[in-house]
């Protein structure tokens, strides 16, 4: 039996690395730097998934682009050195990469990181190459526009039909659907299931393994009814 889908796309933040703390105790420190105050923990996840400069923007609108600029430089600064030694990546997350790749999928990055960040944990991962194509906030559009997919779909020469996101924003289900593609949402990262269910994901999972187990179950059987 063939497969639904040939393309697993991923989200790195919140989905294969748990960094979603660390984004929150450098944006706050960031906005201590700024003479900003800091924002409720919560709301620093509800922005996770934008480009920075649209994340600090909806968390602080009043700032006008030269406070903007300002204001992303610390957290750029602060992150990268809180960030010397890498998130770790979930559990399950390096097993069930290697099974996908072994499988036969392609499999691909789609992040609201800068490509500098991107490409400094790829490397400390040992992944660079590993992936199809990796796709940055800062060379593409912002989630949730789907221009970041349309780009690796368009690499891959994969129909968005047969490609699937996983994510665990709101943002990373709204670009799935704003591609055309179906989308996986993740409960252990930014936001919970219960929020994320709202955005029409085809299966919600609370570890990455139980990706794997739903491709090779219910995902096949889907294939049957299409």
């Amino acid at each position: 039996m063939s497969k639904p889908y040939e393309l697993l796309i991923f989200d790195w933040d919140g989905t294969l690395a748990d960094s979603i703390g660390r984004i929150v105790e450098a944006m706050n420190a960031a906005a201590e730097r700024a003479g900003e105050a800091p924002t409720a923990d919560a709301a620093v996840k509800g922005i996770i998934g934008l480009a920075l400069s649209e994340a600090i923007s909806v968390l602080y609108p009043h700032l006008d682009a030269r406070q903007l600029e300002i204001f992303r430089q610390h957290y750029a600064d602060i992150y990268t050195a809180l960030d010397q030694q890498p998130s770790p990546l979930f559990e399950g997350v390096v097993e069930s990469l290697e099974a996908f790749r072994s499988e036969g999928y392609r499999l691909a990055v789609a992040t609201g990181k800068a490509r500098r960040g991107l490409d400094r944990v790829l490397k400390a991962n040992g992944w660079e190459g590993y992936f199809d194509i990796t796709r940055a906030a800062d060379e593409t559009r912002g989630k949730p526009h789907p221009l970041m997919l349309e780009e690796i779909l368009a690499h891959c020469r994969v129909e968005p039909g047969r490609a699937l996101m996983v994510g665990d924003s709101a943002f990373d289900l709204q670009m799935a659907s704003n591609a055309g593609m179906h989308s996986v949402a993740v409960g252990y990262g930014a936001m919970s299931l219960q929020a994320l269910s709202e955005f029409g994901p085809q299966v919600c999972v609370e570890h990455f393994s139980q990706l794997r187990e739903w491709l090779a179950g219910p995902a096949q059987l889907q294939l049957q009814g299409r």
